[in-house]
């Protein structure tokens, strides 16, 4: 949304770089920073400690353009800066449908990135991969689930970043100050009330991307407050009601009284003042939210996908306790991706042998999003991950159905989709 004008005020640190005295990379990245500030409204420029970049997704030639041009003029990142999924899996791609001359090109932008001092850690979920900013933390995040957890779970400070901006940040370590840089633009503005809802679906791991995506839909360019989270909510439970919201809408921030840092009571929440709206959240809508996550009804089953975002290790242990001692259907794949860091660690893992019985096949630096690799038969593609849900049908041409993680491996076990449907029915 467009701010009220008012002329911008520029340091000196700020007119060198956009004079070209930090070099020409620098000059550009801040010239469209000084743009972006202009178009928001904003009277100044702030400092941020640290980036993460989306712009690694290979999206034809213009996303390869962009980053050479930057890393030909010997850009380097000013602050700590990681990298989001790339397009590939960089060294096991092969594995999968990836045309040659995609794989090339995806290859390309990502070395590039890496050129200019990014760190290659190829994840959607840098939180879970090392890099955790702290509570109050400017910061200039692009991803949309890394957005709103990063806002909401951490209480670290960012804007809704996209691709290239994010690069421009990284270069410069300036952003426009606004939005919910500043502490009056991250108070609460509707009340979600969950006081109907029964404990034994607000105990359950498929509940959290359902009640997200509603948030998503409903809230619009409005931060939700959530009035009646388990306070034993966990980091999972909390990435994947995040991720949900800013799929189907625009959250970057969404406080949880009790869970999230910024909302210990329902007043900090609102910064003392009045919500401008409370909903009381029925299992009714959440019912309907869930069905509108599957596209497809019947059994018929090709692919179980998890891991978006990307999976932790508290997922994987989880899904090794529900695969040990079964088998997988030969005609169902279980897919799991994640971030080198986390694959790492399960590979270290007492349960990793386990998961490698069952069949789990695990990719790391990208997803089924990012990288062309599921096979042409693989028509129905069953997920826990609300993100997954709502972006298959559209990017993948997929159809979609929406289960718990139980419900999945079930599933996979059967080579039928199969869903319990017993905490949904109150």
């Amino acid at each position: 949304m467009r701010g009220v004008a008012m002329p911008l005020k520029l340091s000196e640190r700020d007119r060198d770089m956009l004079a070209g005295r930090q070099g020409e990379a620098v000059r550009r990245a801040m010239s469209i920073i000084v743009q972006m500030a202009e178009v928001e409204g904003a009277g100044e420029l702030m400092d941020v400690t640290r980036a993460h970049i989306d712009g690694a997704i290979y999206q034809g030639e213009a996303s390869l353009d962009f980053a050479e041009s930057f890393a030909n003029l010997g850009a380097r990142v000013a602050i700590p800066t990681s990298m989001n999924i790339g397009s590939i899996e960089e060294h096991g791609w092969r594995s999968y449908p990836v045309p040659e001359q995609f794989a090339e090109r995806a290859g390309l932008v990502m070395q590039a990135y890496v050129r200019m001092g990014c760190q290659p850690i190829w994840t959607c979920a840098p939180y879970q991969a090392g890099v955790r900013p702290s509570l109050g933390e400017q910061i200039a995040w692009a991803e949309s689930n890394a957005i709103v957890f990063a806002n909401s779970v951490l209480g670290a400070r960012t804007n809704r970043y996209g691709d290239y901006i994010d690069l421009c940040a990284a270069l410069t370590a300036r952003v426009p100050k606004s939005g919910l840089h500043l502490t009056e633009n991250r108070r609460g503005q509707l009340l979600y009330r969950l006081t109907s809802l029964p404990a034994a679906l607000l105990a359950d791991d498929s509940f959290y991307p359902v009640l997200g995506y509603y948030l998503g839909e409903s809230a619009g360019q409005r931060i939700p407050v959530i009035q009646g989270l388990p306070v034993g909510t966990t980091e999972d439970q909390l990435k994947a009601l995040g991720a949900a919201a800013a799929s189907s809408g625009p959250v970057a921030l969404f406080h949880a009284v009790g869970v999230t840092p910024e909302a210990p009571t329902l007043e900090a929440a609102f910064q003392s003042g009045e919500p401008e709206g409370t909903v009381d959240v029925t299992l009714a809508e959440m019912r309907a939210v869930r069905d509108r996550l599957s596209t497809v009804s019947g059994d018929a089953l090709d692919l179980v996908a998890l891991g978006s975002p990307h999976f932790s290790p508290k997922e994987f242990a989880r899904l090794a306790e529900l695969v040990t001692g079964r088998k997988r259907h030969p005609k169902v794949e279980l897919l799991v991706t994640t971030s080198r860091f986390v694959r790492d660690i399960v590979r270290k893992s007492p349960y990793w042998p386990d998961l490698e019985a069952f069949g789990v096949q695990i990719m790391v630096d990208t997803c089924i999003l990012g990288m062309p690799s599921l096979r042409p038969e693989a028509r129905v593609v069953m997920t826990n991950s609300g993100k997954y849900a709502h972006y298959v049908p559209g990017l993948l041409g997929r159809q979609v159905v929406f289960g718990s993680m139980a419900d999945c491996v079930q599933s996979a076990v059967e080579g039928r989709v199969r869903r319990e449907d017993a905490v949904w029915n109150g």
